[in-house]
């Protein structure tokens, strides 16, 4: 076989592949698809709790605690100038 037949082969497998793989993609999204679809109709989804739940003083010390992360963060990792 000459360079440029082996090329053209190694072409070919290398579509042939790809489409098989993309091919195989395709139905596991549809796939997922469906079957997310079933699961809805079979059992739908809860209302959510409302927003007010959540009691003030546990979002005060959530949003206390991710500033204090976010300080010691930026403490240690300073910008290079």
């Amino acid at each position: 076989m000459t360079e440029m037949q082996l090329i053209g082969e190694s072409l070919r497998l290398m579509g042939i592949g790809m489409g098989i793989v993309f091919v195989f993609l395709l139905l596991l999204v549809a796939l997922l698809r469906v079957m997310s679809w079933i699961a809805l109709r079979l059992a739908p989804a809860e209302a959510a709790p409302p927003a007010a739940a959540v009691a003030v003083s546990e979002t005060d010390d959530v949003v206390a605690v991710i500033s204090a992360a976010v300080a010691h963060w930026r403490a240690r990792h300073r910008p290079l100038r």
